[in-house]
């Protein structure tokens, strides 16, 4: 029988594992408690953060108990890691909303009935910290010399890496030892960028508790070129529908790459990895398939099977050719009068810019009810909505019907 770290694996979720043999044997014979840490800085989660979340739900699956911990106390600094300035510092209510927002998004994908999972907020005992008496007996543990060695801080060096946020490994590492010693919570998981933190918190537990702690990092979620996955021409990729609408949320993953397909399914759907790998197999065209399945899989788990219903229902008739438009979401505009067509894209967020807009024109990738758009000063009047509306697509696979309000 597969054991969670076996599923992990074979799915290609683990980057690195302290004491691999250990973590081997714990999972196989013991029911663990387990935590991954969701930094405050947004009110969503983006995709990125989503590689956590699936890896907790197969660990949960697998009987064993997440903690998600809301960073209330270390979002008042602010994670350095890969960050090339300091981040703005948010005010206590900003820290709040938040939090209460990421929680209701996570209670989407972890079962936390009769604590079969726990949601905390470090806030409980870092606020309450006295700094002189925390320095004393924990600030002996860490030396300033392999602080500055952590990848977390490197990029930071070269501006200049305040006090402020030096403290943050500190905070970190104490969170698992908090865990530790309030719910037996022997693994930290994270993305690979926090190695460095936790590492931090295992080895504390092990000086100041002589206990047992381990950590594991998943890989990010990266393009089969190296650059971050999650960025559509709008921005982020968000798991908020007011954010990323559903049938946006679709097309993100309906237009993936074919490199990045199946690892894309092995990583963010629940489907077994020989379906996966059937699906997956040919290459080719027939990834289009695959393509379909990761897109409508991955929307019903975030939103639900009604709209990634919806959204298959409209990518289907687009592609076959149908311009109607009956199942393409509808954007409403505030239209009162004639309208240069690419203030017209820039104000339904179809470009993120008039640049932009000019680019797509000029390249022969707009069309207006069908219509080839090739001059950028074309003008759209209240004739072109068609029964109230307007049909535009962007390239060949982007269709947006837009409403006039």
């Amino acid at each position: 029988m597969k054991t969670a770290f076996d599923v992990l694996n074979e799915r290609g979720f683990i980057e690195q594992t302290t004491h691999i043999e250990e973590v081997k044997e714990l999972l196989a014979k013991e029911k663990v408690t387990f935590y991954v840490g969701f930094d405050p800085t947004a009110d969503s989660l983006t995709v990125g953060h989503f590689i956590p979340v699936m890896a907790m739900a197969h660990m949960q699956r697998a009987g064993h108990r997440p903690i998600a911990i809301v960073g209330g106390g270390t979002g008042m600094v602010g994670d350095p890691s890969h960050r090339n300035e300091l981040r703005r510092v948010m005010t206590p209510d900003e820290i709040q909303h938040n939090v209460d927002s990421q929680r209701k998004q996570l209670e989407k994908f972890i079962d936390f009935e009769d604590e079969k999972a726990l949601m905390v907020n470090n806030a409980d005992w870092l606020l309450k910290l006295e700094y002189v008496s925390f320095l004393r007996e924990y600030g002996t543990h860490f030396s300033v010399n392999r602080m500055l060695t952590a990848e977390c801080y490197k990029s930071r060096m070269e501006k200049g890496l305040s006090f402020f946020e030096f403290n943050y490994m500190i905070m970190q590492a104490y969170d698992f030892l908090e865990l530790y010693r309030r719910y037996n919570c022997k693994i930290q998981m994270g993305g690979n960028d926090q190695w460095s933190n936790i590492i931090a918190g295992s080895e504390l537990i092990r000086r100041v508790d002589n206990g047992s702690a381990y950590g594991m990092t998943f890989k990010l979620l990266t393009k089969s070129d190296g650059q971050k996955m999650g960025k559509s021409e709008k921005g982020a990729v968000w798991l908020d529908p007011n954010k990323t609408p559903p049938y946006e949320f679709f097309q993100y993953w309906r237009n993936v790459a074919d490199d990045d397909v199946e690892k894309c399914l092995k990583l963010l759907t629940f489907l077994p990895i020989e379906e996966i790998s059937e699906l997956c197999k040919e290459g080719g065209s027939t990834l289009n398939k695959a393509k379909e399945v990761l897109a409508y899989e991955l929307t019903k788990i975030v939103h639900n099977s009604e709209d990634a219903d919806k959204a298959l229902a409209a990518a289907k008739s687009l592609f076959s050719g149908d311009k109607s438009g009956d199942s393409v979401p509808i954007i409403k505009v505030d239209f009162k009068e004639n309208v240069n067509i690419i203030e017209l894209l820039v104000a339904a967020k179809i470009v993120p810019s008039k640049s932009e807009g000019r680019r797509l024109i000029e390249q022969g990738g707009l069309r207006i009810n069908e219509n080839k758009i090739d001059d950028i000063n074309t003008e759209i009047v209240q004739a072109d909505f068609v029964n109230g509306f307007l049909m535009i697509q962007k390239g060949k696979k982007h269709f947006y019907k837009l409403e006039c309000s």
